[in-house]
């Protein structure tokens, strides 16, 4: 841009040295112009016509970035096109003018404008600083100068700065220098002596005028502090002060105030005290503050020795003006020896099972004072464990007057007081340190009263059950407490075998892993003992208690499965919905939720005919039993615990659809060949499932080993002889070595709204058909048993549940 703006002015340049001048004008306008006021006819002034302006494309050609006057074509005339400062354009230059061409094309012309702008009085004389200040000492001479700022006024010629003027004048005169540049240097002038004690500040005005009409005017505050000359000397109020001390005061009483005063004001008016004393020794026991004129001893006073001193005093101002006085000080007589306390023999340590009466410490009392104020009485604080008692003149003994026990107090703080019978009374007093040595006579006490902790079976031994925590109130070697395990025995084994203590942190571990189907909880003592001579020692009892896991897998009871005969459990064809066929009894020998058991239909030869009871086991027809129903029906139940994660076993229940029993003969064989084929489908199932888990055991062998040893210990709690496995219901019994019941029963449970509570569940006999079949027997047996009226006998009970 700025290249290209340089071509366009050398391209005008070249035009304008082949143009030919036609002429100049000149206008004058005053500054701060409206915009769009009249600068002047052009057109007239050139002696052109206005078309010639519109024709020629008439413009305003100027070097300068702004432009202030414009060309209107149409009217011919100069306009002002921006307001126009004079002092922004031209500061302080004189004259101030605008210089631009106008241009016009076909023929070429163009003619120079000059546009004078005239100053107008639009700003007034303007100072620095509102404020100047001066520091002038009352000392000062007349005709000391000082000199002022100078004023400030943009404008120009008669509206520039013209005079000065200075207000109050009655110290100050104010005075004009003209310099070589032609501004003036303003001078204020002392014209009277000044005195700071009649006025300490003088506020002057100083006022700068310009001479434009209206005249206008800044202002300056003159500031002036008068210092102070010291020019008065100091005055004592009194010539002779007296003052009363008593003997023995301590260091830094003040005995007296004396006060001078000053007319002067700062430094001329600081006054400082000092004592002149020369021959005695007044120094030595007095001192004055320099700035106070407080008298304070830095000595002893005794009245024996001196009963009054004069004191000479001497103020001074930083001047040197000085001026002096007396201070008499007479000593008064107290009671002023304390009792002195001298031990002449003590004990620091005292053992807890000292006899009554024994001695402490030894003590002698001596005061200097003579007759009543020479009389000394002692005494000892009531509230502790000892006595003062006097042997012979001021001989006095501490000695023990109860029984001590280091466990309540270890330390004790003896103040012995010793007074005279002086007015008023004077004391001292000592105090006495005495440690409290331990004796074992505090066995240890456990923190609780007995106590309980929880282990989950199958915990890996050495682990940490619990730990036990007895204090003992004595110290040191007396107060370090050891464990140990009382002997005694668990089911006939030492206690040892299932738990050990820490000997010194009182942790419990657990020797060995413990099974919650074998022991539940058991209980021991654990001995603390300390380590005094001879050792103290308590116990107490711990209770561990076994907490049950999912260890065990479910049982079931019924219809026990084997695998020389096959059952199946008979329903008519014409059986109404909710018809009970049998029900699968089964228990866990787990506790809690681990034992909760719940029963679920896995498979079934018709689903939509049969359901299973979650909770009670019992299965029954869902829909109406019909002839076009498969004869033979072959359910899968699998019996799950609430435990976590879940166990799981499964049992198989034949259903025969018949009235009669030759009906479901043929039914029967089939069963017997299904479960061959079954089995032997389920041993290539259990083949395959063997050659994964070997290959998975090869990947994870540490997660397999976990596996492994829950596995093993499953096993052994099936192998136990445990009285909870199996439990059978009653009337339970083995016929012709089939393993079937000789009656079906019908059982309802009894649960209660909480049912995890619930352990018990009830059996009745109600009118079943059981079929047995032999496919080994040439023969045919059969066996039908149907009941139509419910059997009086009472209820048989079934327990099937968890064992707590």
């Amino acid at each position: 841009v700025a290249f290209f703006f340089a071509v366009l002015s050398l391209f005008f340049m070249s035009l304008l040295s082949i143009a030919s001048v036609a002429g100049q004008v000149s206008y004058t306008i005053a500054e701060e112009m409206a915009k769009g006021s009249l600068v002047g006819n052009i057109a007239q002034d050139l002696g052109l016509e206005s078309k010639r302006l519109t024709s020629g494309k008439a413009r305003i050609y100027t070097r300068d970035s702004d432009e202030y006057v414009e060309l209107h074509r149409e009217r011919g005339v100069l306009l002002v096109k921006e307001r126009i400062d004079r002092e922004a354009l031209c500061r302080q230059t004189t004259p101030c003018a605008l210089h631009f061409q106008i241009i016009l094309e076909d023929p070429m012309e163009f003619y120079t404008v000059t546009v004078q702008i005239t100053d107008i009085n639009d700003n007034a004389p303007t100072f620095e600083k509102s404020e100047i200040k001066f520091k002038i000492s009352e000392s000062a001479v007349t005709g000391a100068k000082f000199v002022l700022e100078r004023a400030v006024d943009l404008d120009v010629g008669i509206n520039d700065l013209k005079r000065y003027e200075l207000k109050p004048t009655d110290n100050f005169a104010l005075k004009l220098h003209n310099n070589a540049d032609g501004n003036k240097n303003v001078e204020m002038v002392l014209q009277k002596p000044l005195d700071r004690e009649k006025q300490e500040q003088i506020s002057l005005v100083l006022t700068a005028v310009d001479g434009g009409e209206p005249q206008m005017s800044g202002t300056m505050l003159i500031a002036i502090t008068v210092l102070d000359a010291n020019d008065n000397a100091p005055v004592f109020t009194q010539q002779t002060y007296k003052a009363t001390v008593t003997e023995n005061s301590p260091k830094g009483t003040v005995v007296a105030t004396v006060t001078a005063s000053d007319a002067d004001h700062g430094i001329n008016g600081k006054i400082t005290y000092s004592i002149t004393n020369t021959l005695d020794d007044v120094r030595k026991v007095f001192e004055i503050n320099e700035e106070t004129g407080e008298v304070s001893l830095i000595g002893n006073i005794d009245f024996e020795e001196s009963q009054n001193f004069e004191i000479n005093l001497r103020g001074s101002d930083e001047g040197g003006l000085t001026d002096s006085c007396k201070l008499i000080v007479d000593v008064q007589d107290v009671n002023d020896n304390k009792p002195e306390i001298n031990i002449m023999s003590k004990s620091n340590v005292i053992s807890e099972d000292s006899k009554l009466s024994t001695v402490v410490t030894m003590i002698n009392i001596d005061d200097k004072d003579t007759g009543e104020n020479g009389k000394v009485q002692c005494f000892i604080d009531d509230s502790v464990s000892f006595s003062l008692k006097t042997s012979s003149n001021n001989f006095y003994s501490l000695v023990t007057d109860s029984e001590l026990d280091r466990e309540r107090e270890s330390e004790y703080n003896i103040t012995v007081t010793c007074s005279d019978e002086g007015v008023p009374s004077l004391s001292s007093s000592v105090t006495l340190t005495l440690h409290i040595s331990d004796v074992n006579d505090n066995a240890p006490v456990f923190e609780r009263s007995s106590y309980e902790a929880y282990i989950v079976e199958n915990n890996t031994p050495g682990l940490s059950i619990f730990t036990v925590k007895a204090r003992d109130a004595d110290w040191n070697q007396n107060a370090r407490v050891s464990y140990m395990l009382e002997d005694s025995s668990v089911n006939g084994v030492p206690v040892s075998s299932y738990v050990s203590v820490s000997a010194d942190s009182g942790v419990i571990h657990a020797v060995r892993s413990f099974d919650y189907e074998q022991i539940k909880d058991f209980q021991f003592r654990v001995k603390a003992q300390d380590g005094g001579s001879p050792p103290l020692s308590s116990n107490e009892t711990v209770k561990v208690l076994i907490q049950d896991q999912n260890d065990n897998p479910p049982q079931v009871l019924y219809p026990v499965q084997t695998g020389g005969s096959v059952v199946a459990e008979m329903v008519p064809p014409s059986a109404d919905v909710g018809y009970l066929v049998t029900k699968v009894v089964a228990v866990d020998v787990d506790s809690g939720q681990n034992a909760w058991l719940s029963y679920k239909l896995h498979k079934a030869t018709d689903r939509a005919l049969f359901e299973v009871g979650l909770q009670n086991g019992e299965i029954r027809t869902v829909r109406q039993v019909s002839d076009k129903d498969a004869v033979k029906q072959r359910l899968t139940v699998i019996v799950e615990d609430n435990g976590q994660p879940s166990r799981s076993a499964t049992v198989v229940v034949n259903v025969a659809v018949a009235d009669s029993f030759p009906e479901v003969l043929s039914g029967l064989t089939d069963f017997a060949q299904d479960k061959e084929y079954n089995d032997n489908l389920t041993f290539y199932l259990v083949l395959a499932l063997a050659v994964v888990s070997f290959l998975f055991i090869m990947c994870l062998a540490v997660i397999i080993s976990v596996k492994i040893y829950r596995w093993r210990q499953s096993r052994v709690l099936y192998h136990s002889n445990l009285p909870v496995i199996p439990y059978y219901p009653p009337r339970y019994s083995d016929t012709l070595g089939t393993g079937t019941l000789p009656h079906v029963y019908n059982y309802e449970v009894c649960r209660t709204t909480d049912s995890r509570k619930s352990d018990c569940k009830f059996g009745r006999a109600a009118s079943q058909n059981v079929l047995i079949m032999d496919p080994s027997s040439t023969g045919t047996m059969q066996r039908i048993q149907s009941e139509k009226s419910i059997l009086d006998e009472p209820e048989s009970l079934l327990e099937v549940g968890h064992m707590d």
